[in-house]
């Protein structure tokens, strides 16, 4: 897009097709997603070896239901972050690249807020076991709430500010 003013003419954006477009937005949410890939691996792997250790046997119902519920929130996390990588190599050489790369997409927001809530249930877990204060579910909010601001609410602010119309 061109946009001119004052005797004055500058190029907006990048100038590629949109084959070039969804190759460079493909290598860049793939190194996006390898981060959080490690991420949700490490914590999922973390929280598969919960189950055999022998404080868990002393877990009320309450702790053994949020442990549950965080297991499945870690599996299909880490179903959805690696979800882009099959979805590349199934799609790979059949000219789909664009669509690949927002469905890619798709899939990562949502592994990012199945992150999210894994980290929210593993937190107050840990919590709960740790210490049996009143104040634990505040703990997480609070934590949830700078997850959200890092992730989400900066980022959207920034879109909204900093994009051109």
């Amino acid at each position: 897009m061109t946009v001119t003013g004052d005797d004055v003419t500058r190029r907006r954006g990048r100038d590629e097709t949109e084959e070039e477009r969804a190759d460079r937005m493909w290598v860049e949410l793939i190194q996006e997603v390898r981060v959080a890939q490690t991420g949700v691996q490490i914590l999922f792997g973390f929280l598969l070896t919960v189950v055999f250790q022998q404080k868990y046997d002393t877990l009320g119902a309450t702790d053994k239901t949020i442990y549950i519920v965080t297991v499945v929130l870690g599996a299909t996390a880490t179903g959805a972050l690696i979800g882009p990588v099959s979805l590349h190599r199934l799609v790979s050489g059949r000219r789909v690249k664009p669509q690949a790369v927002r469905w890619a997409s798709r899939l990562t927001f949502v592994g990012l807020v199945l992150l999210l809530a894994t980290m929210t249930a593993s937190l107050l877990l840990i919590l709960r076991v740790a210490t049996h204060d009143g104040f634990v579910p505040w703990l997480v909010a609070l934590v949830v709430l700078w997850y959200a601001l890092c992730w989400f609410v900066l980022p959207l602010w920034t879109r909204r500010r900093y994009t051109s119309r």
